[in-house]
């Protein structure tokens, strides 16, 4: 795949933590609200304190498209783009691939868990497979 990552000391550990198949989002110290994306003051108290929180990798697709051509060349290219609900992170949401399933299964609601895909040079995408529980 043809996709770079981009890093600063915000978001540094969330990569460091993919890369180890681990996935980790910022949750404030001080109130215990979950920051996605990472940022460096927390969006209700304003606090800098953060503790990075492993997660189950567990979540439902809170929304989704299908697509069917590459963003980047427009050959025929099928591929789901969903935004996930952490199970064990409320209130926020990660962006991400859904993979290994037919797209026509693809419903609000699905199961999935956390899968990595890799990218170049080590560094992986956190993508999400249907879950079965």
């Amino acid at each position: 795949a043809n996709i770079s990552i981009t890093m600063d000391n915000c978001t540094a550990p969330f990569w460091e933590a993919a890369k180890q198949e681990r996935l980790e989002v910022p949750q404030c110290s001080q109130c215990g609200s979950f920051r996605m994306p990472p940022r460096p003051y927390c969006p209700v108290c304003q606090s800098q304190d953060v503790t990075w929180v492993q997660l189950s990798g567990k979540g439902t697709v809170y929304s989704f498209a299908l697509c069917n051509r590459s963003p980047f060349t427009g050959e025929e290219l099928h591929y789901v783009p969903v935004v996930m609900d952490l199970d064990d992170a409320p209130g926020i949401r990660l962006v991400s691939n859904l993979v290994d399933i037919d797209p026509a299964a693809v419903h609000i609601g699905l199961r999935a868990l956390v899968s990595w895909s890799p990218i170049r040079d080590g560094w992986v995408l956190p993508i999400f497979r249907p879950l079965e529980e």
